[in-house]
């Protein structure tokens, strides 16, 4: 377990486990990170990094100042799966899933799916006031809260209702009111279908009076192309606490599904987008690219992916083999043709940072007639872009 922040702010958030793949959890209404690491004990998925954190207001962070808003706990939470530097998988429960679609549609390309646990609509429950005011009077209020949550669940241990309540409270009561208006108003998104277009996992509690199965069949599904909802029994609200090994399961049959693409969303899905934005988001600033085609190394994030994208286009096939993985290093073979049907072969060497981004590509090409012909077609492609200085001219 480590700990990593956003810049100088105050978005910390926990990183558990290895992969080229991260899940990352979104809590909900008045609880904290800590509410998942049941769940995560429970995955057997190898090769992912499980993330938590605290939205503003709650947890670690109750000092912190308003507004409590959908926007503002999008673009933290965005934030951190930015610096993550690797596809992911989003998972929010409660209003939590909505922060959570809303950071995936902004990701399409690096967030490979969407679980929604227990989800309130996007646009808002729609509550009347007299209906949210208990909901409103709960910060500080640990009996109201205590019967809150024993009303709206099924099977929640004694010590997990405890310390929820105990989590709850901490919360100061101008923030639980003006989440409450966050959850209840809901996104002008969600009037409208939904923008993510990845797969989708909707979980609910069979128990749960508060998301029923109505306000799934009508607020959240049909917004999605095609959702798949699943049915906890004995859990209510908090189906991912209630039912912890039996949620856990859904989530590693869904990640089973997802992780054959992860390879895919990184470098060699950019050869397939042969777009520089493509290649743009598996790079570090400080990037620097090596290659037999190149008479000397490009450094920079720009300037890189361009060169890609340039390179990626030239080919009329390529084809990735073989890869090999020893620690930060990924070693590819991969076999092209390129001009009508010339034959290239090559090995790609990535290096990664602990971020996940690529640091350094090397790109070895062969034999040498291709290479100087590919140098030269590389360098009429990014005239005015590259120095002719970084190209053969043969």
């Amino acid at each position: 377990m480590r700990t990593d922040r956003i810049g100088t702010s105050d978005v910390r958030f926990r990183r558990q486990g290895e992969g080229d793949l991260a899940v990352l959890f979104v809590h909900g209404f008045l609880d904290d990170q800590y509410v998942w690491d049941g769940l995560i004990g429970e995955l057997t998925t190898p090769g992912v990094e499980c993330v938590t954190l605290d939205l503003a207001g709650s947890g670690d962070r109750t000092g912190a100042s308003g507004p409590f808003g959908y926007d503002r706990f999008a673009g933290e939470v965005g934030a951190v799966a930015d610096a993550l530097g690797k596809p992911f998988v989003i998972v929010g429960q409660s209003m939590g899933s909505a922060v959570a679609e809303l950071v995936a549609a902004e990701r399409p390309g690096r967030a490979l799916g969407l679980v929604l646990v227990t989800p309130v609509p996007l646009a808002g429950t729609r509550q009347p006031d007299a209906l949210t005011a208990p909901f409103r009077s709960l910060g500080g209020d640990g009996d109201a809260q205590r019967a809150v949550r024993t009303r709206l669940s099924t099977a929640l241990a004694e010590a997990d209702l405890d310390r929820l309540v105990v989590s709850g409270t901490r919360i100061r009561p101008e923030t639980v009111r003006e989440t409450v208006g966050c959850w209840n108003d809901g996104h002008p998104a969600g009037a409208r279908p939904s923008r993510y277009p990845g797969p989708v996992l909707v979980v609910r509690g069979a128990d749960d009076g508060f998301v029923t199965a109505e306000l799934v069949a009508q607020g959240v599904a049909p917004r999605f192309a095609a959702p798949e909802t699943v049915v906890v029994d004995r859990a209510g609200h908090w189906a991912h606490l209630e039912q912890p090994a039996v949620v856990a399961g859904h989530l590693d049959r869904f990640l089973a599904a997802v992780l054959p693409t992860v390879r895919a969303s990184g470098w060699t899905g950019a050869f397939a987008e042969k777009s520089a934005d493509a290649f743009g988001e598996a790079f570090a600033d400080d990037v620097t690219l090596e290659a037999s085609a190149l008479t000397r190394p490009v450094e920079g994030r720009d300037p890189v992916k361009n060169v890609l994208a340039a390179a990626s286009a030239i080919y009329d096939s390529l084809v990735f083999t073989q890869e090999t993985v020893s620690g930060e290093r990924s070693y590819l073979e991969w076999r092209a043709t390129a001009f009508g049907g010339m034959r290239i072969d090559g090995v790609t060497v990535l290096t990664k940072n602990a971020a996940g981004q690529i640091v350094r590509a090397a790109i070895h090409h062969r034999p040498l007639g291709a290479v100087h012909r590919f140098s030269a077609e590389l360098g009429a492609r990014l005239a005015g872009l590259l120095d002719a200085g970084y190209f053969h001219r043969g």
